[in-house]
């Protein structure tokens, strides 16, 4: 039986090394997809699915560390787990540093690896949300007027209705009238609710 929780990548130049991660994990309930280049996973890839990527270090084509480094920089966060034969600590605090969830040592227990799994996906579908629900904010503040945006920065640093009115030299009741057509364009029903959407989407400019 399948987990409908993620799909789970493997990437280790060493065929036998894939095809065992590939039987452990399958017989677990995860969806596995198995490769031996990152060449054919990164043409395999599809960075809309809830997955994480079961990561070889020492590849002769392109490290494991490299090929984290260069998903990152495209803007790529599928979570991570390196598994490799010959770290260290240093090279263990890098991978961590990037953003990778775990590194384990080979050979891996079963216990292990699949725990990193279900915590990876976790992530995974997490990320996912908050994807979704920041293009779904995104879209809702394109709805706002000049001066609904123009107001609701006032109200989420804090300031009262008839404080916002003296500033922008109105009454408070426009104010009141600008603050509901705020809440209900941005589908959201507290204040806090509001402040919590404007600081995601500032953290994504």
């Amino acid at each position: 039986m399948t987990t409908r929780s993620g799909l789970v990548y493997l990437l280790d130049d060493e065929i036998e090394m894939v095809k065992a991660l590939t039987r452990l994990l399958r017989s677990r309930g995860f969806e596995v997809r198995g490769f031996t280049s990152a060449r054919e996973f990164l043409a395999a890839f599809n960075p809309q699915e809830v997955a994480c990527l079961v990561l070889d270090v020492a590849m002769p084509e392109l490290d494991g560390l490299e090929l984290q480094r260069r998903l990152t920089h495209q803007g790529i966060l599928i979570p991570i787990i390196f598994v490799t034969a010959h770290g260290d600590i240093p090279m263990s605090v890098r991978a961590i540093k990037n953003g990778a969830t775990e590194f384990l040592t080979k050979p891996v227990e079963a216990v292990t690896l699949v725990a990193a799994v279900h915590a990876a996906l976790r992530e995974a579908a997490t990320r996912r949300q908050t994807i979704s629900e920041t293009a779904a904010w995104a879209a809702r503040l394109a709805t706002l007027t000049p001066r609904e945006a123009e107001v609701m920065q006032h109200v989420v640093a804090g300031r009262l209705n008839k404080q916002i009115a003296a500033d922008l030299g109105t009454g408070e009741q426009n104010i009141k009238l600008h603050r509901a057509h705020i809440m209900k364009k941005m589908g959201v029903q507290s204040l806090a609710e509001l402040v919590r959407a404007v600081e995601r989407l500032r953290s994504t400019e």
